[in-house]
């Protein structure tokens, strides 16, 4: 009932439902009866194209949701964008002052100043906030909620420039918050009441953050991508230099192997956090790790090229903090498109963290745990191994293993027959009633189509998202029994969810707008969160080749794909959350980063006309958005 009329607010509707029911179900009870979720279902809005200049320039909404109960009776709800804030934005900060949103600091809890354009100096903020859970409490001590506190935290992947409009990407140690939220009890709206700057000095800061999830146990975990390569030292690693310099003051200080670990954010009664971080999950491109029910499987994404399959399995349930590292062995039926495969895991090692980190705390170094060359050696004691998108040839010093399990991991990994083969695997969710796990791929390239790390298939360059089917009673390669129900024993892409690159091929073609990609079905997808209630895979893009961004909503039982959002142009879709319910609403937390990043030939046709609009709305393209998608006139809920 979208057409003239604006959604009546819950409380009428709810008042209205249980007089209807209680008219109609000859019971002495309504409630008895009270109609039951059914499903729900998105309407697809149009991609913005050149006609609303301005809807492309912003967030744009204009989907909606239909909630279906088991009386037959339907809620529509026409969806919208409620931005939290704007990263620069200054936001309470539950003292009475205010703090700046997405701010960096160093080890000793300082603000970092950009002092790149004299007379201009001002504290770093982030463009590139990203993953993002939310979560309630059971006693929650925040003053000033009058509704019922909510915690959000959100973590800020990277800064893209200084105001002199140098790169600052890795540059600086990665923020992240715990922000207070009042949920107001008769809308569903959420309102920010308190901001928390997370200390990480004691896990010595925190390395590009990108995507994160909620764990059963009402943690976030957090990521650290990219992870610094160890083999290089002194001004050869000047990413991490420049890090450690912003983070310590000093340029020679920060180690590599503090970097590229798991980290976990614990939410406190009073708004605050603590963070930890996991030292034996293995030191991968770590993005949105997925905990499996029996809160001890960890499946693992690893945004690298020449990447792996990774699986974590905790020795104790809700506790990361030591377990068992494999990675899987594509073994390939398919090299069509995407491709696929049956998965066989190997075993690498066991580890406690606090053993790991006190390895890198006593100043281990790669030149320690193996020889490394980057040319033939004509040495056959050499292993020549795929790493990142190029070929080294290792060996393990004696006595090394674990270290080299859990510091040197793509390495390691690759030595032990693990197919190190793919590129960008963006992150992993779950649909626990069909035991399958999807996997965003963002691109297939490189290494994924030329064989080099064991996986061979043709692409879509543009990527795909791939199912897993998940089950227990397997063995790792030895023939042990791997102690897990959740293992995932093969690997094939979703019909729907491939992309369709222009012209058959990476930037073959454009359509009139500019995009590279078919703009009516995904392209690089990145963020993806799975809905238990809804049956909805949720998609976020971050694209070379669409003009604009989108996030799609997939529901698994119908095959319906949904666009229900686009980014800013040059905007990434980021901090992808699906929240079923909490207090009875139901929230979709949706990011974005980096505006108007314009890449040519992409947005030529566009950037012309946008470029202004965009600095507009985001502080001259400095600003990002962290939000939700909302509903008119008050949120979404899946029960009446």
């Amino acid at each position: 009932m979208l057409a003239g009329a604006p959604i009546l607010p819950l409380a009428s509707s709810l008042s209205a439902v249980t007089l209807l029911t209680a008219c109609n179900s000859g019971s002495d009870n309504p409630f008895l009866d009270k109609p039951s979720f059914n499903n729900v279902s998105f309407q697809s809005m149009a991609a913005p194209n050149m006609t609303n200049p301005a809807a492309m320039a912003t967030t744009s909404v204009s989907s909606t949701l239909t909630t279906n109960f088991s009386d037959g009776s339907t809620q529509a709800w026409r969806l919208a964008y409620q931005p939290f804030f704007v990263t620069g934005d200054q936001v309470a900060d539950g003292k009475g002052g205010s703090i700046l949103s997405g701010g960096y600091y160093d080890i000793n809890n300082q603000p970092i100043i950009d002092r790149s354009i004299s007379g201009l100096e001002r504290q770093f903020f982030s463009d590139s906030p990203d993953g993002t859970s939310l979560l309630k409490l059971d006693n929650p001590t925040v003053t000033g909620v009058k509704g019922k506190a909510i915690f959000a935290v959100v973590q800020f992947e990277y800064t893209t420039r200084d105001q002199s409009l140098i790169s600052m990407y890795g540059l600086l140690p990665s923020p992240i918050a715990v922000i207070t939220l009042d949920q107001d009890q008769a809308t569903g709206k959420l309102s920010v009441v308190k901001y928390h700057n997370v200390d990480t000095s004691s896990v010595n800061g925190l390395w590009i953050t990108c995507g994160a999830s909620l764990s059963p146990w009402n943690t976030h975990l957090s990521s650290e991508e990219y992870e610094p390569d160890a083999t290089l030292v002194g001004a050869a690693n000047s990413q991490l230099q420049a890090f450690s310099k912003n983070l310590y003051g000093d340029p020679n200080k920060a180690s590599p192997y503090h970097y590229g670990h798991l980290p976990e954010v614990t939410v406190n009664p009073d708004g605050t956090g603590s963070i930890k971080k996991h030292y034996c999950m293995g030191r991968i491109s770590h993005e949105l790790v997925q905990v499996m029910p029996d809160e001890r499987t960890v499946l693992m994404g690893d945004d690298w090229t020449n990447g792996g399959a990774f699986m974590f399995i905790a020795d104790q349930a809700r506790d990361l903090s030591s377990g068992t590292l494999y990675v899987a062995k594509w073994n390939q039926t398919s090299g069509t498109g995407p491709g696929a495969a049956t998965l066989l895991w190997i075993k690498l090692g066991s580890a406690t963290s606090a053993e790991i980190r006190a390895l890198v705390n006593s100043g281990i170094k790669a030149s320690d745990i193996m020889d490394v060359k980057t040319s033939d050696p004509a040495d056959a004691i050499y292993t020549k191994i795929a790493y990142a998108g190029k070929f080294n040839w290792i060996k393990v010093k004696p006595g090394m293993e674990k270290a080299a399990i859990f510091l040197e991991t793509h390495r390691y990994a690759a030595l032990m027959g693990g197919s190190m083969g793919f590129t960008k695997w963006e992150g992993t969710t779950l649909n626990a009633k069909d035991k399958i796990a999807y996997v965003a791929m963002s691109r297939i390239e490189t290494a994924m189509t030329n064989g080099s790390g064991g996986v061979q298939v043709e692409g879509p360059y543009s990527g795909a998202v791939y199912a897993q089917t998940l089950r227990g009673g397997q063995a790792d390669k030895s023939g042990a029994a791997i102690p897990s129900d959740w293992v995932p024993v093969d690997m094939t892409a979703v019909p729907a969810l491939i992309s369709e690159d222009l012209g058959g091929g990476k930037f073959k073609q454009q359509d009139m707008l500019g995009n590279f990609a078919n703009a009516d079905k995904i392209a690089t997808p990145d963020n993806l969160k799975f809905s238990e209630k809804m049956r909805t895979l949720f998609i976020g893009e971050d694209s070379n080749t669409h003009v604009n961004n989108f996030l799609w909503a997939y529901n698994v039982d119908t095959k319906a794909l949904s666009r229900v959002l686009s980014c800013p142009a040059g905007a990434e879709s980021t901090g992808l959350h699906a929240v079923d319910e909490i207090n009875g609403w139901t929230y979709i937390m949706s990011n974005f980063q980096h505006p108007g990043d314009w890449e040519s030939p992409l947005h030529d046709i566009v950037k012309p006309i946008l470029d202004p609009l965009v600095r507009a709305n985001f502080k001259g393209r400095f600003g990002a958005c962290v939000g939700y998608l909302t509903a008119e006139a008050a949120q979404m809920k899946l029960s009446k």
